[in-house]
């Protein structure tokens, strides 16, 4: 029998526990659910928003981009923490739609809030495994970029496989980019940006930015996140990785 909290939803009209019955999928993957405590204003957002801003990855339709942002391009983030940075740059640049996908329910409360309170309309919250978003519910080349800031680093050998940026990820994501968009990766862990570097270089669906075929500076739209202060409170070094979707 599933656990409880896989099959009670804590907001019944909010983000369900498991949208996509995920945990009968065999497939590894690159996040780990986990339980922490929601706000009351958390909460409240989630209960109040989440019919309007938010949905579930559950696999089972095609979203319309253009119905669901009003017409504008749509950027995929994927793992947004707190959703602070997401937020900015929803406010910073509102003739960007943004379809921001995690699982983590304190951070989608709190997205949802930050973006109530700063009038910011073009943002989305997408609930669950952004694989089964973009294999099953997001139509070809219809994404004007792809996000992917400090994603789990599994530093452990026997958990490199669990990484997100592989070259099966690649492959996916360049069929629902728009010929000419921009993946942007960024990691505060030096093996990993290694490793994306070396997987993005030969992927054929992709081409670096930078002519130099190396590490990009951090663009001035993309905010310093939680995460990479705390990384660079450790001696972190920070690698941003900008690759455009080639045309063929």
């Amino acid at each position: 029998m599933p656990p409880k909290w896989r099959t009670e939803p804590r907001f019944p009209d909010g983000p369900a526990p498991d949208p996509a019955g995920s945990h009968h999928e065999r497939r590894i993957r690159s996040f780990q659910p986990r339980r922490s405590r929601v706000t009351t204003g958390q909460g409240e957002a989630l209960k109040r928003l989440w019919g309007t801003w938010g949905l579930d990855i559950d696999g089972h339709r095609v979203l319309d981009l253009e119905e669901l942002f009003g017409g504008l391009p749509v950027v995929l983030e994927i793992g947004f923490g707190m959703g602070e940075a997401t937020a900015q740059m929803a406010a910073d640049d509102p003739g960007t739609g943004i379809l921001a996908a995690d699982v983590h329910t304190p951070g989608q409360g709190n997205l949802l809030a930050l973006a109530e309170r700063g009038g910011m309309t073009n943002v989305r919250v997408a609930n669950g495994d952004a694989i089964i978003l973009l294999r099953e519910m997001l139509p070809p080349d219809s994404l004007a970029g792809i996000r992917v800031y400090f994603p789990d680093p599994w530093p452990k050998a026997r958990h490199h496989k669990r990484r997100l940026i592989q070259p099966d990820f690649l492959t996916l994501a360049a069929t629902r980019l728009a010929p000419g968009a921009v993946l942007h990766c960024a990691t505060d862990w030096e093996p990993y940006a290694e490793q994306m570097l070396e997987v993005l270089t030969v992927h054929p669906d992709f081409e670096n930015t930078r002519p130099d075929g190396g590490f990009s500076p951090r663009p001035a739209f993309r905010p310093l996140t939680r995460f990479e202060g705390q990384g660079l409170d450790k001696g972190h070094l920070v690698h941003d990785l900008l690759f455009r979707r080639t045309e063929n």
